[in-house]
């Protein structure tokens, strides 16, 4: 039922389309041209999210996924050989999240030319989803029709189903010292590199535990090596799909960087910075309902695991729109091994298809 060759002409046509974060206005261009092909009302937002309207019977259905990819991602050449995309080595190949547009886009075509009933859709793509999920955060959700979704942004093997997944903060940190010539006269400055250094070795990073994961990720400061450095800035963040465990990560982090200013005398700046928030799906949710049905009907079987990552699902949740992520069957992504089976796509086309056609009430 879905058409393997054109599914991944649609998602090579992508992936060649330059869309690093921020920069989504050709693939976006792209995207609404096909949506308008299938008679959908499509339009865009201020900030670039391509919001498109089908008409059907049943209850409304959302589906999302989004336009950006991570760097390296300029100039993609992807290669076909043995049934799996991958880049050429030099770039990510922008499965994540091309993919999930591409499938979707087949699943919509496919029902239309096969006569299936559609729900109600509201499609969103978004942009900005890699650097903090913006284009989500900016999008009016008002506008929302659906009060389930579904979203194509996930990894794993096809009948993957994300249910859960964290919340973060983020810290933006200047540690400030006191200059002093490193030769002449060392004693009188005090190091903002050895005051990070210290704090840094005084928190827990890394796995915290089965919920919870902390990083430092950016460290910049010094001018050069005759100076006592005077400015460190860090970046870091905290994650935690209990909302107890990351207001306790954060608060030690921060800590961290007040007391190693404080044995030396100077200060550290802190501004930390609420970016998304956890969800959990229940296992009598709808949309996880959806989901197994059709999966049972292309025989698939689903497997519902916990998130360690933010995706638009987190702001679509926290707005009351219960939405589920599942695989598209990308690997390695955010790496220059990235890659995809054919395959998996193909699976992942069906499943929604039968998503679609059971929404709008139909049957086996």
């Amino acid at each position: 039922m879905i058409d393997e060759r054109r599914l991944v002409s649609c998602f090579l046509d992508l992936v060649r389309i330059d869309s690093p974060s921020g920069h989504e206005h050709e693939v976006g261009e792209h995207v609404m041209g096909m949506l308008r092909a299938l008679g959908a009302r499509v339009e865009r937002d201020a900030l670039g999210n391509v919001f498109a309207q089908l008409d059907g019977r049943g209850e409304p259905l959302l589906i999302n996924a989004h336009l950006d990819t991570v760097v390296p991602g300029n100039g993609v050449q992807p290669v076909l050989e043995g049934g799996i995309i991958r880049s050429d080595g030099r770039t990510v190949l922008g499965g994540d999240d091309k993919s999930g547009v591409a499938i979707a886009l087949e699943a919509v075509r496919a029902a239309q030319e096969q006569s299936i009933a559609l729900p109600p859709l509201d499609i969103l793509f978004t942009v900005q989803e890699e650097v903090g999920l913006k284009g989500a955060k900016a999008f009016d959700v008002t506008r929302l029709r659906a009060r389930e979704g579904v979203g194509l942004d996930c990894g794993g093997p096809v009948g993957t189903v994300v249910v859960s997944a964290p919340s973060q903060d983020t810290l933006e940190v200047v540690v400030h010292g006191v200059a002093a010539h490193a030769g002449a006269a060392p004693e009188k400055g005090v190091s903002a590199i050895e005051v990070a250094a210290d704090a840094i070795c005084h928190m827990r990073l890394g796995r915290i535990d089965e919920e919870t994961t902390a990083n430092i990720g950016v460290i910049s400061g010094g001018q050069a090596t005759n100076i006592v450095c005077d400015r460190v800035e860090l970046r870091g963040e905290a994650r935690s799909r209990s909302a107890q465990k990351l207001a306790e990560q954060t608060q030690a982090m921060v800590a961290a960087l007040h007391e190693a200013a404080a044995r030396r005398g100077v200060s550290a700046d802190v501004q930390v910075n609420h970016e998304y928030t956890a969800y959990r799906l229940a296992p009598e949710e709808p949309v996880l309902r959806l989901l197994a049905e059709a999966a049972a009907e292309v025989g698939i079987e689903p497997s519902y695991v916990p998130s360690g990552g933010g995706a638009d699902a987190n702001i679509l949740n926290a707005a009351g729109i219960r939405v589920a992520n599942f695989s598209t069957g990308m690997d390695q992504v955010h790496t220059t091994h990235e890659q995809i089976a054919v395959a998996d796509m193909v699976r992942a086309a069906e499943w929604l298809l039968a998503c679609l056609r059971l929404r709008a009430g139909g049957c086996a």
